[in-house]
């Protein structure tokens, strides 16, 4: 009787513990189905206007199940220099937070020589990269290997009276003379506005007119050229423009917010900017609206015309353990409709070829087949891991002559000096 009830326990305690077994095996088949629905998540680092601009399409993304990725953004500060501190702090760190970072294109040889990023090139589908403009493939590339998508195109700009004059000055002399005669004829306070504060916008500034006169700074053996012949006519001819009154002092300490509005409110003929500017002159605020056509940049008889080349794009970073997920959420927000959209909503110069053709962004902006035209003939700045001092180097000695604390000659041949110093030690020859 009692073996009976031994042998009876045993089968219910067999019966138990197999339920309890096939009970766990559900949950852990529940468990694993579960989490192979569960979306990965894709952190993106952006500037914090760039975070605003692209918020609607992030949340239509995120909404549609089947593409089982979630793109959070990280709104990073409004200062674009403070965004790459946050960066690299977090990177110096070990910090795996960020999948991507949004990037001006003057820090990517900074990143790329550190290892930070992620070559796009693995990812990248046959006839994909020949789908960009052939100036939006620029500054994405390093030793070559690419690290960046481009999302938004950028390229200096002028913008012209256009109920002040039938067409736009094409050379250095005709600017001064046309700037000189509209203002004294009483047509307005100021001939040209631009960004000749002590900054990074100087430089853009600096290299249009270097490229204007035929000069350079760093050549492609490395050479510095910045005290020749050419180089001194571009500072002097930025000089001249200040001494004759064609652009007020207080343009050294213009940014482009101070040059946008000196020539929204229709005090100059003339301004240096970039594409943005186009849609805040548009606006009822603007005492210019409909007054105003935009050119490429000016340059001497024999040059061609050349824009500075600014733009941001996406890059992943190399502590992502989502990457070949975070380029498809780099796709995405780069694709023919995003692009179209932030074009149509946010004035986004579109980095994609066929948008130049695209009918409806024709019809809707006037300005799209010049910001093609200008992109075409787009250059980018200096591609070094060393660009941020070189860059400080050069800017302190042109606004030293811009503000009459240094004679020209000595101030570029410093430059020259000191910008030979930092390849030099770079190891660069």
């Amino acid at each position: 009787m009692n073996n009976r009830k031994i042998v009876k326990g045993i089968k219910y305690s067999n019966f138990k513990y197999l339920l309890l077994t096939l009970i766990l095996v559900i949950f852990n088949i529940l468990g694993i189905k579960a989490q192979s629905k569960k979306a990965v998540e894709i952190n993106f680092l952006m500037p914090a206007p760039f975070a605003e601009s692209t918020k609607d399409l992030v949340k239509e993304f995120n909404q549609d199940k089947n593409n089982k990725i979630n793109i959070k953004v990280t709104k990073g500060p409004l200062e674009t220099e403070s965004v790459s501190d946050l960066a690299i702090s977090s990177l110096l760190l070990g910090d795996n937070s960020f999948d991507v970072i949004l990037i001006d294109i003057t820090w990517l040889p900074k990143y790329a020589a550190a290892g930070w990023l992620v070559s796009l090139d693995q990812f990248i589908e046959k006839g994909e990269w020949e789908s960009l403009a052939p100036g939006a493939r620029l500054g994405n590339s390093y030793e070559n290997k690419i690290y960046r998508w481009p999302f938004v195109a950028d390229m200096g700009l002028l913008y012209w009276r256009s109920d002040l004059m039938p067409e736009p000055p094409k050379t250095p002399e005709e600017l001064i003379d046309i700037s000189l005669k509209l203002k004294q004829a009483g047509k307005v306070k100021y001939g040209y506005v631009w960004q000749g504060r002590q900054y990074e916008g100087l430089i853009c500034v600096f290299l249009e007119v270097l490229n204007a006169f035929g000069g350079g700074w760093i050549n492609d053996s490395n050479e510095i050229t910045l005290s020749n012949k050419k180089s001194i006519q571009a500072a002097n001819w930025l000089k001249r423009l200040i001494s004759s009154g064609v652009s007020p002092k207080s343009v050294t300490n213009f940014s482009e917010t101070e040059a946008l509005q000196a020539f929204k409110e229709g005090n100059a003929a003339l301004m240096r900017n970039w594409p943005y500017a186009w849609a805040e002159l548009q606006k009822e605020s603007s005492a210019v609206k409909g007054k105003v056509s935009i050119a490429n940049m000016i340059a001497k008889n024999n040059q061609v015309p050349v824009s500075t080349l600014g733009s941001w794009g996406f890059s992943v970073l190399q502590g992502s353990k989502n990457k070949s997920e975070a380029y498809r959420a780099i796709k995405y927000l780069t694709s023919t409709n995003s692009q179209k959209r932030l074009f149509l909503n946010n004035g986004y110069t579109p980095t994609r070829i066929d948008l130049f053709k695209d009918k409806e962004l024709i019809s809707n902006s006037p300005i799209l087949a010049m910001l093609g035209k200008a992109l075409s003939s787009a250059k980018p700045r200096p591609e070094t891991p060393y660009y941020a001092q070189i860059s400080n180097i050069l800017q302190t000695q042109i606004s030293a002559i811009l503000t009459d604390n240094k004679p020209i000659d000595e101030a570029m041949k410093l430059a020259e000096i000191k910008t030979r110093q930092i390849i030099s030690s770079s190891g660069q020859k």
